[in-house]
């Protein structure tokens, strides 16, 4: 297949690297000091299990260089969303899908606003990676995860092309019945992770082991499952203990990216998590204090610092 990373941060750039080590021609779409090492040196990925280095078949700042693709693996920042979806017009063909891994559950409608409806699919990644220098992602945890389908979760001849893809290329991409459950259940559980490992510039051992951090934690998380419910979304009826059975499991020096943009004073993409969920709320004509509460709090840093 031939495949674009749109862009190529942490998952987009560990995606690539599996797929061109595959076979599969990868156009990375990165800029700066970034671009300019994968163009030198090649795309490195290191993780536990090791160090691969590929050469992909274009790395570049210009996607009309590229032309269009079967597949756009869409991954940024919330708020670069609009901007990096028109620059991926000139990779859409008739049948190109673009796939979305954001955090939130709005990216799929949002991209229906700037690309034709017919090619926006809807998606969820579970992999912890970054970008650790110019050229190079890291991978932290062993489990990499990437469930997408159509938006209205029918089957389709372009989304099991991608899926076997990436299978055969190691990684992990099942099968899905209900796009919009699966990312609401992950919602669920990064709402509370994003909003109080940085509201409370905590770990996951403060909130299991403040008894008051983890009533926030668990109120955040059954909160958000309730927007979810009352939006008319299929969330499993014990979905509140198993996010809390995961959490329970998980590093205890572990946070959410939020909190560390926010140590690194950089951006924070709290419209697209705490203030999505309020908003959702809204919407759904339900309350929603806590996830306005912790939207607020990090409201004074949204923007980051200079």
């Amino acid at each position: 297949m031939r495949i674009a990373t749109m862009a190529t941060g942490g998952i987009g750039g560990f995606l690539a690297v599996k797929l061109t080590n595959a076979g599969h021609e990868i156009a990375t779409i990165a800029r700066g000091a970034h671009l300019e090492a994968i163009r030198e040196a090649g795309l490195t990925l290191d993780s536990l299990t090791g160090t691969e280095t590929v050469r992909p078949w274009m790395a570049t700042d210009r996607p009309h260089d590229v032309g269009p693709v079967d597949a756009i693996l869409f991954g940024v920042k919330g708020d670069a969303l609009e901007e990096a979806a028109r620059a991926c017009l000139p990779m859409i063909g008739p049948d190109t899908v673009v796939v979305p891994f954001l955090n939130g559950v709005e990216a799929s409608d949002r991209l229906t606003r700037i690309l034709p409806e017919r090619n926006v699919a809807n998606g969820v990644a579970r992999v912890s990676t970054t970008i650790s220098a110019p050229g190079v992602i890291r991978q932290t945890g062993a489990f990499n995860s990437f469930t997408f389908a159509e938006r209205d979760s029918r089957p389709s001849a372009r989304i099991d092309a991608l899926r076997e893809a990436i299978n055969a290329a190691g990684s992990s991409a099942p099968h899905t019945d209900d796009i919009v459950r699966d990312l609401w259940t992950k919602f669920v559980l990064f709402s509370a992770m994003s909003g109080v490992t940085a509201a409370a510039r905590c770990t996951l051992h403060e909130i299991r082991s403040l008894p008051d951090l983890t009533r926030l934690y668990k109120a955040t998380v059954t909160e958000t499952a309730a927007i979810g419910r009352a939006l008319g979304v299929a969330l499993d009826p014990d979905l509140e203990a198993q996010v809390w059975t995961s959490v329970e499991g998980l590093p205890d020096a572990m946070r959410a990216s939020t909190a560390i943009d926010l140590e690194h004073g950089r951006p924070l993409e709290i419209d697209w998590v705490s203030g999505a969920a309020a908003r959702l709320a809204q919407k759904a004509g339900i309350p929603a204090p806590v996830n306005s509460t912790l939207y607020a709090v990090l409201l004074p840093h949204k923007n980051g610092s200079v």
